[in-house]
């Protein structure tokens, strides 16, 4: 009920505002007056379209203090992970803490690179992270694959922050 008033009121101001900008004999309000009048109609669209979004936070405040997270616990080592979908990055099976990935180095490719993956018996690099933006095949990873764990991430035991009706494709087959 309080959006529908809030509704209505922006639509009275709306058509107030339209009304008042022309005057009778044609002539159109001074610039600087139609902007003010303009913005204040704008904010007031604003608020109604962010009236129902509530965030993940609740109703803290941004300036109060927050309680330290609770850190949760990343899954044993383990198989590869079953991918959800077509192209999905693959899942990291194991722990990442104290990886190295910056601009010198890149913990991941000790194991992961085409030279080290058999002798450590891990899954190799994809060829498509060789490939630049314009498609040219590199010796080395790509400066847009390098940082692996923008794709690939570790798997914790959480609850989602948000429903999630995602089904996968094997359920979708059957």
């Amino acid at each position: 009920m309080y959006l529908n008033l809030k509704q209505d009121f922006i639509k009275l101001t709306i058509s107030v505002f339209l009304k008042t900008h022309i005057l009778p004999r044609g002539y159109v309000m001074k610039k600087p007056v139609f902007l003010a009048t303009l913005a204040i109609v704008g904010s007031l669209l604003a608020s109604v379209a962010t009236a129902d979004v509530q965030s993940l936070r609740g109703t803290v405040n941004l300036d109060s203090k927050s309680q330290k997270p609770i850190l949760k616990k990343l899954q044993a080592d383990r198989d590869p992970i079953q991918r959800d979908y077509v192209q999905q990055p693959p899942l990291v099976p194991h722990k990442v803490d104290g990886y190295r990935i910056n601009l010198k180095s890149n913990k991941c490719l000790s194991c992961h690179s085409w030279t080290n993956y058999k002798r450590v018996g891990a899954t190799k690099v994809s060829q498509t992270h060789f490939s630049n933006r314009n498609g040219n095949v590199q010796a080395n990873v790509a400066a847009r694959r390098y940082f692996c764990l923008q794709c690939h991430v570790p798997q914790v035991n959480a609850q989602p922050l948000v429903e999630n009706t995602f089904k996968s494709v094997s359920d979708i087959k059957k």
